[in-house]
């Protein structure tokens, strides 16, 4: 009889256990980092997010970021959960010992990042890039499709003046031709060679993959793994919506941007948008692009991209 009494006590100690994990597991408050033109903004305006966790009585706080690396140092310092970057961001936070985790990646969208020069330009080849200058914004994802398009032509990075500007300085260079080429993404490029007429370069198809990532600060996402889950879902349902209505997608990412609609729709007819769990081969790409980084210069340490594998892709 004392035996059963004790293995009943133990049971709804395991039991009570598991409740308070459970409840632990629920946030009351999700901190999102978002950009004006990448799906994190999609999934706030259309608000599908917001609805289904307030049915589980937790908030989503939105917080703005003009660019992945400061999302990302939001990301470390606390102040949001949960962010989604390019290619570069994450490996320069990892080098700065960000403590974040990859949850997912979009599919791979190499169309949607190009080396552009004027229509009117006498540069044909990436191999004429040699002597020019060439904007573009430094550790950025560009910064990668740039280095390997030039090793490709049998060019160094030394052979090119890199005129560093962010996006909206670089256009304006553009424009009056301060610079001979410019290296850019989505929907930058689109708008690009919508309004100013620029010739495509060279894009990235066969030379680099070109990823969106889902990220997580290491305390969220091992701290509440079946919330992190949910959102990677919701990503992967709005992506599927997102690909099937693209001019209602473009029209919401028009308002967030204040881009016209035409060149949102330009821009995601090559944007695949998807949610996927991270993968070895994935991974590997990732740690490519960050010995690129390190080989040239740009990161100042060896980075070991998978030491940030989420603890569910451990198991």
């Amino acid at each position: 009889m004392r035996k059963i009494v004790i293995s009943a006590l133990i049971a709804l100690a395991q039991l009570g256990t598991f409740v308070t994990a459970q409840a632990e597991d629920k946030p009351q408050v999700v901190n999102i980092g978002f950009q004006k033109a990448n799906i994190f903004a999609l999934l706030k305006y259309r608000g599908t997010l917001d609805s289904e966790f307030k049915k589980q009585d937790i908030d989503v706080r939105w917080v703005e970021f003009p660019a992945g690396p400061q999302m990302l140092e939001g990301l470390n310092v606390g102040s949001i959960d949960l962010a989604a970057t390019g290619d570069a961001p994450p490996v320069f936070a990892q080098a700065a010992q960000a403590d974040l985790v990859y949850l997912g990646h979009s599919p791979a969208n190499p169309q949607t990042e190009a080396i552009v020069v004027p229509a009117d330009s006498t540069i044909k080849s990436v191999k004429d890039l040699k002597g020019k200058r060439v904007a573009l914004n430094k550790g950025s994802d560009v910064n990668y499709l740039l280095v390997t398009a030039l090793e490709q032509a049998g060019l160094t990075y030394k052979d090119i003046t890199p005129v560093y500007l962010p996006p909206a300085d670089a256009r304006a260079a553009f424009q009056r031709g301060a610079v001979d080429a410019w290296v850019i993404w989505d929907p930058y490029l689109a708008e690009v060679e919508t309004t100013a007429h620029a010739r495509l370069l060279k894009n990235a198809e066969g030379l680099v993959p070109h990823y969106t990532f889902f990220l997580a600060s290491r305390k969220f996402a091992d701290g509440h793994p079946e919330t992190a889950k949910q959102v990677l879902n919701a990503l992967s349902q709005l992506s599927t919506w997102a690909n099937s209505h693209q001019a209602d997608a473009a029209k919401i990412l028009s308002g967030s941007t204040g881009l016209p609609v035409p060149i949102w729709q330009r821009a995601l007819a090559r944007m695949p948008f998807g949610a996927e769990r991270m993968t070895p081969n994935v991974f590997n790409e990732q740690q490519a692009l960050a010995d690129k980084f390190t080989q040239i210069g740009l990161l100042p340490v060896k980075v070991n991209v998978s030491s940030a594998t989420w603890a569910r892709d451990k198991q």
